[in-house]
């Protein structure tokens, strides 16, 4: 089945990849005895939301995403990952 998407619908597209390529390089950071279990989580929330058409809950799981993302990183980046 051929999705038709308006520009506005591939944009949003866009930044849900993107959001989900930033959250496994950022994973791949953690120490390795917690890695799997947050790619794991990291998969599941996407999943979870996979079929979600509503854009304006779309548009506010990518703020909470990158909010979430940007506290990991921190997280990180204090621990010397």
């Amino acid at each position: 089945m051929v999705l038709a998407l308006d520009l506005r619908d591939f944009l949003l597209r866009a930044q849900v990849l993107k959001l989900y390529r930033q959250a496994l390089r950022i994973a791949r950071r953690a120490p390795g005895h917690a890695r799997a279990d947050l790619m794991h989580m990291i998969r599941q929330e996407m999943e979870n939301n996979r079929n979600c058409s509503d854009k304006q809950r779309i548009r506010f799981l990518i703020s909470e995403g990158k909010g979430k993302l940007k506290g990991l990183d921190e997280m990180l980046d204090m621990q010397g990952h």
